[in-house]
């Protein structure tokens, strides 16, 4: 019996060894501050200038955030990098969908990088008007590209912006320069009136177009023509390329319709073949001889000073519109003014007027 309670009690688990402490309360707390911390502007700066790629997308993040406290410290990262941007060219790439602006980019950007270039892709993926969703598939369309150490690829979404434009795409060229990316290409979503404002920031503006699509010239505005500094006649191969130089022949003639530049710039239009690489490095040659003549005759520099004053009058109105809208005084009366309108009880001019003077009220 007694044998039988020695092996019963065998049977028992033992108190055995403590287990260390290993939660310290103080060190926890201390973890979970430094993972909510975020990096202070000079930090960001820092990061930045030693051409740090997850400074430089912190950065970026928080110049699109619409929040009033990240709109603060994005100024003082973008003030800090100013001195170090303005050293690139900045090159406009637009065309209807469809027209391969990825594929011709992922190209066009290898090809960059084999020079010894640094690019930095701006892409501005279009937004659904409906869910406002979008679908940021850039870095899927590029993926050679995007493995490249020296290149960088940002998708944004547009938006509700005009005509699909990122809203901060002007202050994320400034980032991207002063990270040390000598080239910075911008690509639109190529619907609507972004062409205009992608003008408004690049040096060199280029129109992808392809051919076989109908009549060449059918449903081209004449004011992305006007702006257009070199047209691309994109996939030229296979049996498209005879279909290619006639477009190009077709455009060559609608380009002298036009009248001179101020640049004193003749625009070019070539062919190539995002696939097979034909026609690139003319596309390179091209760009090349733009900026060496702007540069001599000194539009280059005049127009980037153009630029600089245009976006301070756009942030100026985007300032005072965004500023309308979120006085409480103007939010609560909004809907019903709306209803008003609707119901022709007030001319939509009347309540506009009835609004200014409700928000000068205000000030």
């Amino acid at each position: 019996m007694s044998s039988l309670k020695k092996q019963s009690g065998s049977l028992h688990e033992k108190a055995g060894i403590s287990p260390p402490e290993i939660t310290n309360s103080a060190a926890i707390h201390q973890i979970q501050k430094n993972r909510r911390k975020q990096p202070s502007s000079a930090e960001l700066i820092n990061g930045i200038l030693d051409q740090n790629r997850t400074a430089l997308s912190r950065a970026i993040t928080l110049v699109e955030s619409t929040h009033p406290e990240h709109a603060e410290k994005a100024n003082e990262v973008i003030q800090g990098c100013l001195p170090h941007a303005n050293k690139s060219i900045r090159i406009g790439i637009t065309g209807v969908p469809g027209v391969g602006k990825s594929t011709f980019i992922e190209a066009f950007g290898k090809f960059l990088t084999a020079l010894g270039k640094k690019v930095a892709v701006l892409a501005v993926d279009p937004s659904s008007s409906l869910s406002h969703g979008s679908i940021l598939g850039d870095k899927t369309r590029m993926e050679e590209l995007v493995k490249d150490e020296n290149a960088f690829i940002r998708p944004s979404a547009s938006g509700d912006t005009l005509g699909g434009v990122a809203r901060k795409t002007r202050e994320s060229i400034i980032l991207c320069e002063a990270a040390g990316f000598d080239t910075i290409i911008i690509e639109t979503v190529g619907v609507g009136q972004s062409e205009t404002a992608v003008h408004s920031m690049v040096d060199f503006f280029l129109l992808l177009k392809i051919s076989g699509a109908g009549d060449e010239l059918q449903g081209i505005k004449r004011g992305i023509m006007e702006m257009a500094d070199a047209i691309v006649i994109n996939k030229a191969d296979g049996d498209n390329i005879k279909k290619a130089q006639q477009a190009k022949l077709e455009f060559n003639r609608a380009l002298h319709l036009f009248p001179p530049k101020k640049s004193n710039w003749q625009p070019k239009v070539t062919t190539c073949s995002a696939i097979t690489n034909e026609g690139i490095s003319e596309i390179w040659e091209t760009i090349s001889q733009y900026f060496v003549k702007t540069n001599a005759s000194g539009f280059f520099q005049e127009k980037r000073k153009e630029q600089n004053q245009f976006w301070m009058m756009e942030t100026i109105d985007e300032h005072l519109k965004s500023n309308f809208y979120n006085q409480p005084g103007i939010i609560r009366q909004l809907e019903q003014i709306k209803k008003a309108v609707q119901n022709d009880e007030i001319s939509p001019f009347a309540a506009a007027r009835f609004l200014l003077s409700e928000y000068k009220k205000q000030l």
